[in-house]
């Protein structure tokens, strides 16, 4: 079971990988997107989220403190699903259709998210290949 839960952690975090990359190497670009969307203080919300999403996703991956990855990816996914894709504030009908696919997809993560963080902090040292133990338990 080990090994199941292992690659279930790398294909969760793929996702957040890729995304911590564009935020990081592509900031310019994602600030002027995010200030579009009222964003305040855009360029380090971008920057602050790559390095969120970074540390995130390579605690998860790693089995370091895996736990508190799953909840730090989990925090950057809901501000982010309210932010970033606001449905409801658009009128075109494919353009409100896109925001709720984003949107919605940013909740199922956090969801998972939340999920695998309670199942790493429950589990405790029990889940095997991971680094370290759970930073939080909660037996």
């Amino acid at each position: 079971m080990d090994l199941v839960v292992l690659i279930g952690r790398v294909l969760f975090v793929l996702v957040f990988l890729n995304s911590a990359i564009g935020h990081l190497t592509q900031s310019k670009a994602m600030a002027g997107y995010a200030q579009s969307k009222g964003v305040p203080a855009a360029r380090a919300a971008v920057l602050g989220s790559g390095v969120l999403l970074l540390v995130g996703a390579l605690s998860v991956l790693l089995g370091v403190w895996a736990d508190l990855g799953a909840l730090l990816l989990a925090l950057f996914l809901l501000p982010t699903a309210l932010l970033m894709h606001p449905f409801w504030k658009e009128t075109d009908a494919g353009a409100r259709q896109n925001e709720m696919i984003h949107f919605l997809k940013d909740l199922a993560l956090a969801g998972a998210a939340l999920a695998l963080f309670a199942l790493i902090a429950f589990a405790g040292d029990e889940l095997g290949l991971t680094w370290t133990g759970p930073l939080f338990d909660f037996d």
